[in-house]
């Protein structure tokens, strides 16, 4: 695993499943592999890899970069944007949507969770906001509307496996490493700034994209149910938006100012992996051939 690609498949395979003990676990794997210190070991050899690489490939930060800044710089909109939002909304095909569906079920299917690792890391206002934002994430107390339910009932209405990890074997190594580095950043108290900035970018920029993908399905003629999942996000998002600027991230900086560093870095690291996703996404798509491991059944 030393000599393996940092972001290939076999690392970030790998990677995933010794975080999947974390959240919900393997059927037949006996739930003390979680601590189990040998895979612990491989764990840590695997997110040193990962992490230097993303480390390596972000921007540097210089002493101008400013948590503030870089968040204002997030909510302006390209003019003339060309990302798989955008592509889906002109001239994506229904087949092309399924695929971008099956890309984001392993996050959305377990959305809130790899962020909630920083919860017990908070405190005062950036606690109290962040929860209020889960707890929007989590369905507001009713489980028909936790987001991850709601993303499996799109998954149903689209004809797809919504099974938890249904398609962990069908998405290529860019769509686990968005989840792998959420679950980096969420585990290790040492990044817990990364792991703010990364959420502070995730609702950042989630209503605008989720816009553009209200404006496909409906161009697409899809059900109902996949349209409803994206106009939560528009809506709830845009909301997020600013709690998470001002009441989560200005009060965390305010509280310890050395984390304004880490939480730039969490938000580029973020558009690190997002934008190579995107550019798999469009190389497939554009030249005709599927973005996925294996073909949808």
């Amino acid at each position: 695993m030393r000599e393996a690609d940092p972001f290939g498949i076999d690392l970030q395979l790998a990677l995933y499943v010794c975080y999947e003990l974390h959240y919900r676990g393997f059927d037949g794997v006996d739930p003390a592999w979680e601590w189990n210190p040998g895979l612990l070991y491989l764990r840590g050899q695997l997110e040193e890899s990962f992490l230097s690489a993303v480390q390596r490939d972000v921007a540097d930060i210089s002493p101008e970069d400013s948590a503030a800044s870089e968040m204002a710089r997030l909510s302006v909109e390209p003019v003339d944007g060309t990302g798989p939002s955008y592509y889906l909304r002109s001239t994506g095909t229904w087949e092309q949507m399924q695929e971008y569906f099956v890309h984001r079920s392993m996050y959305h299917l377990k959305e809130g969770d790899p962020h909630a690792w920083a919860i017990p890391r908070l405190t005062g206002q950036a606690k109290a906001a962040f929860v209020a934002i889960e707890f929007d994430e989590f369905g507001g107390g009713r489980g028909d509307l936790v987001h991850q339910q709601l993303f499996a009932d799109l998954m149903v209405a689209a004809g797809l496996d919504a099974s938890y990890l249904g398609y962990i074997d069908a998405v290529p190594a860019v769509s686990l490493a968005l989840v792998n580095l959420m679950s980096l950043f969420g585990l290790h108290r040492a990044h817990r700034g990364a792991a703010i900035g990364h959420f502070a970018s995730t609702e950042i920029t989630s209503s605008p994209g989720s816009r553009r993908l209200v404006d496909a399905l409906d161009r697409l003629g899809a059900p109902e149910i996949c349209t409803r999942f994206y106009r939560e996000h528009v809506e709830a998002d845009a909301v997020h938006e600013q709690v998470v600027r001002t009441d989560v991230v200005g009060d965390l900086v305010s509280r310890e100012p050395a984390l304004n560093d880490d939480i730039v870095f969490g938000i580029r690291a973020h558009e690190l992996l997002e934008d190579r996703l995107a550019d798999h996404l469009m190389r497939c798509w554009t030249s005709g051939r599927s973005s996925l491991r294996r073909p949808l059944d």
